[in-house]
């Protein structure tokens, strides 16, 4: 048997949303290793500390196993909202139900 035909926008949606699922799921399994393998288990001697600017300061596995992997997710968010998602036409737009009749004011409702 043949599929039937899918909806473009359906089927744009499903891959946008399976492309959210990867990189989710990267994410999450490299912070969740990095910072199991290299937080876990170190005296405070051992913990070095990554300096940035205006004086702060985090512990090497923070930056590394949080920060880092953030910011490059916030690049790759960018890149997929504004390069990767496309607007799809999703048709002719009906009429609103009702939008002929106008809203009552308090007034004519004897609220006043």
């Amino acid at each position: 048997m043949s599929k039937p035909d899918q909806d473009p926008v359906l089927r744009s949606a499903r891959s946008e949303a399976l492309v959210v699922l990867i990189t989710w799921l990267c994410a999450l399994t490299y912070t969740v290793s990095y910072c199991y393998r290299h937080g876990y288990g170190r005296s405070v001697e051992e913990i070095q500390f990554v300096h940035l600017c205006w004086g702060i300061e985090f512990p090497d596995w923070v930056f590394w196993g949080i920060v880092a992997p953030w910011s490059v997710c916030f690049i790759v968010a960018w890149w997929f909202s504004y390069v990767f998602m496309s607007d799809a036409d999703l048709g002719e737009e009906l009429p609103e139900e009702g939008a002929g009749t106008p809203m009552p004011t308090r007034d004519e409702e004897g609220d006043a």
